[in-house]
């Protein structure tokens, strides 16, 4: 198994990899980027995230994508957005060995925390972060704000 960073040319690998993981979470019509957003967002002057992906004999098997975030307590960042692994390929130490580069990265960077959510229904994630040392947040939710909310935010500004 090969860990490298992600090339243009990976971009529809990951997309597909994007979709399994949808639908692993129960959300498979939720995915609307495309390969096009992939590339103009992640390898122009200023990207906005990184890719390492896992690789076995030429196969894309899984990737970690992540981002640079800065906390006002904190300081630099790193959000892990995604840990994927092909369904067929999981148990290979393929996530592992994405994870482990992930938190490698947030080293050589200097960066102050590398932070990821888990759905609360994933358990198995769940066990592997805690056994590699991770803390669970219970007392904190995530908040977010879809097309739609921030259409109806701005129409009442109005």
């Amino acid at each position: 198994m090969k860990i490298r960073k992600g090339l243009k040319s990976d971009m529809q690998a990951v997309l597909e990899l994007i979709k399994e993981l949808a639908t692993f979470e129960k959300e498979p019509d939720a995915v609307v980027v495309t390969v096009d957003d992939l590339i103009r967002d992640g390898f122009n002057e200023n990207p906005l995230f990184y890719t390492f992906l896992a690789e076995v004999e030429n196969e894309i098997i899984g990737i970690a994508l992540y981002y640079y975030r800065y906390s006002t307590w904190k300081g630099k960042t790193i959000h892990l957005e995604d840990l994927i692994v092909k369904e067929s390929k999981r148990g290979t130490g393929a996530g592992f060995a994405l994870y482990s580069e992930v938190i490698h990265q947030g080293k050589r960077d200097k960066v102050r925390r590398v932070e990821w959510n888990v759905l609360n229904w994933n358990v198995p994630a769940i066990e592997f972060y805690i056994k590699s040392g991770a803390k669970i947040l219970t007392d904190w939710n995530v908040v977010q704000m879809d097309e739609n909310g921030i259409e109806r935010f701005i129409e009442i500004q109005k």
